[in-house]
């Protein structure tokens, strides 16, 4: 079968999430639906483009995208998003977003994936909302209050359960490393919900062991959840995470339940 025959459901979005938010999350999970009914796994995972980040875009990130640059202009809300960039609607409140986080499962029907998005208001991060697109749940936080959802709270890597990204070059030694002190690892090959699974306590963290692989969009959303659900969202290197037009800057990120994982993992992968 050359196609993913699987519906992608409505998202299952709290009354309270930003109306910006909302729109663009719909908007996102309608047109990955269009695009398993139009498209071969073969044509989704087409670069039919270089992104404003640097990177290739497959065609599942141009057909969701679209939809979402639609959305964000009917709301009369700025958009910064990895493929487009920056575009100026005239309005304070920006929404960054990941149209596709995990785009390579999502061409080829591996059901890990999903929209991420965080609304910024002038240079601040006040509301994220992530969605798994094929299962509909969704996450979102707004930045200072606690969400109903808590991480699993453990302070320890040893024992731990862990999301990794796949070891690339330079980053071995550091992965082994976590491997050989967690009690499982798990490679999901999607930040943004992987993340997630770390706030709502159904992993103890995630990490990049270094491989500076993360732009803003790939963070932003757990910027804000992360913590609202008891946790901590670091680079390993120390570097703040901000909002920034600049999308050539990249960071390492961790996510884990309480800052003294965190600290833990930091220092494990850094030796």
């Amino acid at each position: 079968m050359t196609k993913n025959p699987w519906p992608v459901p409505e998202p299952l979005l709290s009354e309270d999430v930003h109306p910006a938010l909302a729109a663009t999350a719909r908007a996102a999970a309608r047109a990955f639906q269009e695009a398993r009914q139009l498209h071969t796994r073969v044509e989704l995972r087409e670069e039919v483009a270089d992104g404003a980040d640097g990177t290739p875009t497959m065609r599942v990130d141009a057909i969701v995208e679209g939809a979402i640059l639609e959305a964000a202009e009917a709301a009369g809300v700025n958009l910064l998003s990895e493929e487009a960039g920056f575009v100026d609607h005239g309005s304070a409140a920006t929404l960054v977003v990941d149209p596709v986080d995990g785009s390579a499962n999502a061409a080829t029907g591996v059901p890990l994936s999903c929209f991420a998005g965080a609304l910024v208001i002038d240079t601040v991060p006040v509301e994220a909302l992530t969605v798994w697109f094929d299962t509909g749940r969704a996450w979102s936080a707004k930045a200072g209050r606690p969400t109903p959802f808590r991480t699993s709270g453990r302070t320890r890597l040893r024992g731990a359960s862990l999301c990794v990204m796949r070891p690339k070059r330079g980053t071995e030694e550091a992965w082994t490393r976590l491997a050989d002190a967690a009690d499982r690892i798990r490679i999901l090959s999607t930040t943004c919900l992987e993340t997630m699974l770390v706030a709502e306590g159904s992993v103890d963290a995630f990490a990049d062991p270094g491989s500076d692989t993360h732009r803003l969009m790939d963070l932003i959303a757990a910027l804000v959840t992360v913590p609202a659900a008891g946790g901590a969202l670091l680079d390993l290197r120390g570097r703040p995470l901000e909002f920034d037009l600049d999308l050539s800057r990249r960071w390492s990120g961790i996510a884990a339940a309480t800052p003294a994982l965190a600290d833990e993992l930091i220092t494990t992968i850094l030796g």
